[in-house]
């Protein structure tokens, strides 16, 4: 059984997705970290949206554009008061994680980032959290130091004190390992990073979907997630930053909706968060968004949290029953996220076999290529729960998993 409050019959019920049968079997999804199945609820909010109000928004005074710009600004309320920011102009409407974290590097990163000066990350960062501070310190002369990991999959805090120093300019770090579910202490980093005035941005991606975030709690300074992996729609994604910070950062592309005035002469920039909003926006992408999160809100989102973790005990007491099975990433707080490997067979083949057997499954590097060779292994198999997973999920895993080591033995 799962943790009380939470219906997981009609929560399931809830994802049309998830009724097919794929290779004559019912379908078995376990690639939530790369991308989340959507609720009705959110295949509705994007129908009506474009069946009744779709116009552009913030230019027309027709009743359409009235009715898209208020949608469209709700949903930038809604996400406010999911994070829990202060203010509605903290919130940036973006593609996704990768848009918002470049957003901070192309802003903050190249304004603040000097030679001889450092950015901190961790060694279990997506490469969307690596990729853009390279480019920043390579172009700046500045330097990427890195917070290493120890053999369960968490941070060595005790490495931390001594990587802050007088030349650090950010801390960049996720919040939830998407190749391990290790949760990194984000509260304790902040205060470490704030008592040396660095400011901290964090990558949301994989933990928005498994626990509520609070980012007045964790006093971040930036704060960044995507919709899909939260059951929203694709191509919308959330930068969080502190008032202050994005009125301080100069705009990060350039075109419609983020001027005030345009003159051959001289350009007026909007005010935040519109600064930062170039072109036409993705303005069904906020709406449904915002109707994934009202969903969420409305399963509970403490309820879904103790479903994660009883899930996640449960299948990884299952998965320890497989023989030559071992896991990569045993931190002892950890989200839904199982990475593996099986003694010699290559993940890839595991992932061709399952398929056959109607799971969905993620092979690779998980776009963390550095963290692989921390653990040294070019990849590994990973399963990864959400809200609408059943033991029943697991159970066929394991079977699987089984039939893996009968064809490979």
């Amino acid at each position: 059984m799962t943790g009380p409050g939470f219906d997981l019959e009609r929560v399931r019920g809830d994802f049309p997705l998830l009724r097919q049968e794929v290779r004559g079997r019912p379908l078995v999804y376990l690639d939530s970290a790369a991308t989340g199945q959507k609720p009705q609820a959110v295949l509705d909010a994007l129908t009506r949206y474009y069946t009744h109000d779709n116009a552009n928004v913030h230019r027309g005074v027709h009743i359409l554009s009235e009715r898209s710009t208020q949608a469209y600004e709700d949903a930038r309320e809604t996400v406010r008061r999911f994070l829990n920011a202060k203010d509605a102009r903290e919130i940036v409407f973006v593609r996704g994680t990768t848009e918002a974290i470049n957003l901070v590097a192309a802003t903050y990163g190249r304004k603040q980032v000097g030679p001889g000066d450092e950015v901190l990350i961790s060694a279990m960062e997506h490469h969307s959290n690596i990729v853009p501070w390279q480019m920043v310190c390579d172009a700046a002369g500045a330097k990427l130091r890195v917070i290493p990991v120890d053999d369960r999959g968490e941070l060595k805090m005790d490495a931390v004190d001594a990587l802050l120093t007088e030349r650090t300019r950010l801390l960049a770090i996720t919040h939830v390992s998407n190749a391990l579910g290790s949760i990194n202490p984000i509260k304790e980093l902040v205060a470490k990073a704030h008592a040396k005035n660095i400011p901290v941005l964090v990558d949301g991606a994989q933990s928005v979907t498994h626990f509520q975030v609070d980012v007045q709690e964790l006093d971040c300074d930036f704060f960044a997630f995507s919709g899909h992996k939260l059951f929203g729609p694709t191509g919308i994604g959330v930068l969080y930053g502190k008032l202050a910070m994005l009125e301080a950062m100069p705009p990060y592309q350039g075109g419609g909706d983020m001027i005030l005035s345009v003159t051959m002469e001289k350009t007026v920039y909007n005010r935040v968060p519109h600064r930062f909003e170039a072109g036409t926006p993705d303005m069904a992408g906020a709406v449904g968004l915002a109707a994934a999160i009202r969903y969420l809100e409305g399963v509970g989102l403490s309820a879904i949290a103790q479903h994660d973790q009883w899930l996640l005990a449960y299948a990884t007491q299952a998965l320890s029953a497989v023989p030559g099975l071992k896991l990569v990433g045993t931190a002892p707080k950890k989200t839904g996220v199982l990475s593996f490997t099986l003694e010699d067979v290559h993940p890839h083949d595991v992932g061709t076999i399952l398929d056959q057997e109607g799971i969905c499954i993620r092979t690779g590097h998980h776009c963390a290529q550095p963290l692989m060779q921390r653990f040294g292994v070019a990849a590994t198999v990973r399963a990864s729960l959400a809200l609408y997973n059943t033991p029943q999920d697991v159970d066929a895993l394991v079977k699987g998993l089984l039939k893996v080591r009968e064809v490979f033995a």
